[in-house]
């Protein structure tokens, strides 16, 4: 028989657990590193390759036993990189999706150019240009560096003329100056699509961050109505047939009293999905793997509700019960996502009880990262 490879571009634990999880399907995984990437999470799992400046990209691609795929982990990944590889075998989700999602001003103007909601937003350059900008969204105001900002990095909210001249040294840089919206919470949508067209999504998850890094993820979303499920779902697919899109994406959204609003989109697995690990019958990561690979995919539903809890900062294994819990293998730092922990209950009200409890075991009283 012959053996399935999957070549993936990024070297931390969302490559690991797409590894963990498509592995017993019978595929073999080889990683490529860039530049001095710290390879730690995938240690064991797959041939891992070191990619510089200059390297012939035939070569990289025979070194990593020239998989029939090519995916990445991440969206901050070269895309000059990607583009080569292409010219061996299929990458996807495709490289313009990356290009477009890694820059924040491409991303609104695309999802914008399918007909679907954002926040108002108006671009800027300097700090004159942000203040134009503000003077006509008003306040609250969110300033956003359009490359490079992720968990909370390289934004600033401003909701006053004090606030606003605090940033006067703002480099002078790309920018999206969003106008604040009124939200009742924050949901996001994980769905994958195969070449052929079939999409698959999962329930709605409600996320609650912590200084811009998410925390706590529940899904189903609790009190959500199929009518904004169904919103949402429209919401993915159109944007996935519109970029013939192919693997997992994942759609962070708005509540608010006029529908949902997207604010931000990842061409990749992501954490707000990783309770589909022990809540779903089929996780995102090996759902990711199969849309890649032409593969039919797996059932999304879930029976029970969850909840998935990051250690933030935090590298112990909670002495509560819980349905598992995922070390990524990382040397510890403040605030850096050292693993998850999963949960299920058959209620609503008795989960949202155990995650508190859990949260006060992982963090203190505080319940929240030091």
């Amino acid at each position: 028989m012959t053996v399935r490879r999957v070549g993936i571009v990024g070297c931390g634990q969302l490559a690991q657990m797409m590894a963990q999880e498509a592995r017993p399907l019978g595929i073999e995984f080889s990683f490529l590193a860039e530049g001095e990437e710290n390879t730690r999470c995938v240690e064991g799992l797959g041939t891992i390759v070191h990619a510089r400046e200059g390297d012939d990209i035939e070569s990289l691609y025979r070194a990593m036993g020239s998989p029939e795929v090519i995916t990445a982990e991440r969206e901050q990944v070269s895309v000059t990189l990607l583009r080569a590889l292409e010219k061996f075998c299929p990458v996807y989700p495709r490289p313009d999706a990356f290009e477009t999602t890694q820059h924040r001003l491409r991303e609104k103007t695309a999802i914008t150019a399918v007909g679907l909601p954002v926040a108002p937003f108006l671009p800027a350059n300097n700090y004159a240009e942000i203040c134009a900008a503000v003077k006509q969204l008003g306040y609250p105001s969110f300033i956003k560096s359009c490359e490079h900002g992720y968990d909370g990095k390289n934004q600033w909210r401003v909701n006053s003329d004090e606030d606003l001249a605090a940033i006067a040294d703002a480099p002078e840089q790309e920018y999206v100056v969003e106008q604040g919206v009124n939200f009742s919470r924050e949901v996001s949508l994980i769905g994958a699509r195969t070449a052929d067209g079939k999409v698959v999504t999962y329930p709605l998850a409600e996320n609650d961050h912590y200084r811009g890094t998410l925390l706590v993820s529940t899904a189903p979303a609790p009190h959500v109505s199929e009518a904004l499920q169904h919103t949402a779902e429209e919401y993915l697919a159109k944007l996935m047939n519109a970029w013939d899109y192919v693997g997992v994406l994942a759609m962070e959204c708005f509540v608010t009293e006029d529908g949902l609003l997207i604010n931000e989109l990842a061409p990749r697995v992501h954490n707000s999905g990783h309770w589909t690990l022990a809540g779903a019958e089929t996780s995102q990561f090996a759902n990711h793997v199969r849309a890649i690979l032409g593969m039919p995919l797996g059932e999304t539903h879930c029976d029970r509700p969850a909840v998935m809890i990051n250690m933030l900062g935090v590298d112990k294994k909670p002495a509560l019960p819980n349905e598992g819990v995922w070390s990524y293998g990382k040397e510890l730092r403040p605030g850096r996502k050292m693993g998850h922990v999963i949960l299920l209950d058959d209620s609503q009200e008795a989960l949202a009880a155990r995650t508190d409890s859990m949260l006060e075991a992982l963090y203190g009283p505080s319940k929240r990262p030091a």
